[in-house]
């Protein structure tokens, strides 16, 4: 049985408290509440990254972030009425108060709080050349690199396997026999395994046009030299909840400028700002397409990302960003590989 004070917190709560409660907490919610214990609201994973993309810290408070407006259930409804009010608004978790709009109590869909096993495919993309670390990848490609005593691409397949993420294609190029022979059908690792090699290079989505099968349902692409320990349910949740037709995974990345930078207005200095520091969100990798997205790729021909993207966005199709606040790391350079295995407790 959930004990609601574990998981209740004040408005006045910071994110970072937020984030250390629900990460840990049995049911990824945080119940927002009064000092007479009042439901104020409710705040999900998917309310803190909204947060941080209007620029949230992790020293601000939860007070404009979360969802005020809950789904709740009466402590004298049945069981039934509570599920049926979880499938009616496609929620996991029921908050219920009493009378006096107390919380009382947390209905959870999935009493057994087990990984859910989901159909949505996942595509890697794993053909590179990896120019980039030679000498390391003169006869592996760069998927295969170890960080920590095993291969890159296991540790993105694990990551997947532990969200529930079973039915992965991997599109292979550079050395594809040491991929299909570490792997093989994915059995031994959990999962389901398919591959495409590529004749040609592809680019980041040229590939998709020959799948065997078309997804039936939002499907991940992900490029397969990147090491990050989030859960991908959670980037399925927040892509279902925008409605939308792609979903971009985007990490906040700092830039300082190295000198003073003089403002002028005509020939007048106004200002000096010495060193600024430029924040920008950057594409990461990891991406969530509607089936219908493949249509939009030109066949047996070289397709990057940034292009489907765009194209989906003339076509009037909504895309997403969801911000990475885990860890996460690009390995396509030597010092990144470096950094990378120095890191590698932070993925455990």
């Amino acid at each position: 049985m959930i004990n609601v004070l574990d998981i209740s917190l004040s408005p006045t709560a910071t994110v970072k408290d937020a984030l250390k409660l629900i990460d840990y907490g049995a049911v990824k919610i945080a119940l927002i509440v009064d000092q007479q214990q009042h439901l104020l609201g409710t705040l999900n994973d998917g309310d803190i990254r909204r947060g941080l993309l209007r620029k949230k810290t992790l020293n601000d408070t939860i007070e404009d972030i979360y969802f005020k407006s809950p789904i709740c259930g009466n402590e004298n409804d049945s069981k039934e009425i509570l599920f049926n009010l979880c499938v009616k608004h496609k929620v996991n978790q029921i908050p219920i108060i009493n009378d006096n709009k107390q919380i009382v109590g947390l209905f959870v869909l999935d009493d057994n709080l087990l990984t859910k096993q989901h159909e949505n495919a996942v595509v890697l993309m794993v053909g590179g050349l990896g120019t980039r670390l030679r000498p390391l990848t003169e006869n592996t490609p760069k998927p295969m690199l170890e960080v920590g005593g095993k291969p890159i691409l296991l540790t993105i397949v694990e990551g997947f396997a532990k969200s529930g993420f079973t039915n992965i294609t991997m599109c292979l190029g550079y050395k594809s026999n040491v991929i299909q022979d570490f792997f093989q059908d994915g059995s031994r690792f959990g999962v389901e395994i398919e591959y495409i090699v590529e004749d040609k290079e592809m680019g980041t989505v040229g590939a998709l046009t020959l799948l065997k099968q078309k997804p039936k349902e939002a499907f991940f692409v992900m490029n397969g030299d990147l090491l990050t320990n989030f859960n991908y349910e959670q980037m399925l949740e927040f892509h279902e909840s925008n409605n939308s037709k792609a979903t971009m995974c985007v990490r906040e990345y700092d830039f300082q400028v190295p000198y003073g930078v003089v403002n002028i207005n005509n020939e007048d200095i106004v200002s000096i700002e010495e060193k600024p520091v430029h924040s920008f969100f950057v594409n990461a990798g990891i991406y969530l397409l509607e089936p219908e997205c493949i249509d939009l790729i030109p066949n047996d021909e070289f397709y990057d990302m940034p292009s489907l993207i765009e194209k989906i966005i003339s076509s009037k199709g909504k895309v997403v960003s969801f911000p990475v606040r885990e860890y996460w790391l690009d390995v396509g350079r030597m010092d990144e590989f470096k950094k990378a295995n120095r890191d590698i407790d932070t993925l455990k």
